[in-house]
């Protein structure tokens, strides 16, 4: 068992407060395509890994986030390894800026304009249920949504930001600084503590995450399969 919940997210996310949108069953499981290509096997032994095998689409990958380096299931073939920088803020969120742009709640009728900033952002796997994770919060300019920032992996007394994005003609304006705030300070009122991934050498990003109040809790490791 994890010593802690943030070891093994996906298990800890599919088996705990969003086993509403798993697939598969106790020894490997995936989130709903809709939502996005995250899966987990309970272990690495050969029956989990055949099942977890299982859960592959045919056109499509599956994205393991473990504590350590994932074997790769038979049957299958490696698209991708990288390291994730996982990250928690044990404080006080930060306060609202003085003459920040409005923060306003997304919903259903922003998921094509949330969905073609992802594709343009590349904040991580995007897909068409994406926007449901939970509170998405957008900063508009003239009606064209310029940035956004969510929620994606909830585990006990955790949520994770995700989903920050903003057009590359927009960026330097502090609206991720801005969103991350704000999504942050409406975890907190919830009772939650704020946790993210970065790409372990994306310096940049890592840099604001800390300035925000995140420190580095533990590497993990992001292993991409395709059939």
């Amino acid at each position: 068992m994890a010593a802690h919940p943030l070891d093994r997210p996906i298990w800890t996310m599919l088996t705990g407060r969003q086993a509403h949108l798993a697939e598969g069953d106790a020894r490997a499981l995936r989130i709903d395509r809709g939502y996005g290509v995250f899966g987990v096997a309970v272990d690495a032994g050969s029956e989990a890994q055949a099942a977890l095998a299982a859960l592959v689409p045919d056109d499509g990958e599956l994205w393991i986030v473990e504590s350590d380096p994932w074997p790769v299931p038979a049957g299958t073939r490696e698209v991708k390894r990288a390291v994730l920088a996982q990250m928690v803020a044990d404080g006080a969120p930060p306060e609202a800026r003085a003459g920040e742009a409005e923060m306003l709640a997304l919903g259903e009728g922003d998921a094509a304009e949330m969905a073609a900033l992802a594709d343009h952002a590349k904040p991580g796997p995007w897909g068409p249920k994406t926007h449901l994770y939970g509170p998405f919060f957008g900063i508009r300019e003239s009606g064209r949504l310029l940035a956004m920032a969510g929620q994606r992996i909830l585990v006990p007394g955790m949520a994770e930001v995700s989903g920050v994005s903003t057009w590359e003609d927009c960026r330097g304006r502090g609206l991720a600084r801005s969103l991350i705030g704000h999504v942050m300070r409406a975890m907190v009122a919830r009772g939650e503590q704020p946790f993210l991934h970065s790409y372990a050498d994306n310096a940049g990003a890592i840099a604001l995450y800390e300035s925000l109040g995140f420190r580095i809790r533990r590497a993990v490791h992001v292993l991409a399969i395709a059939r």
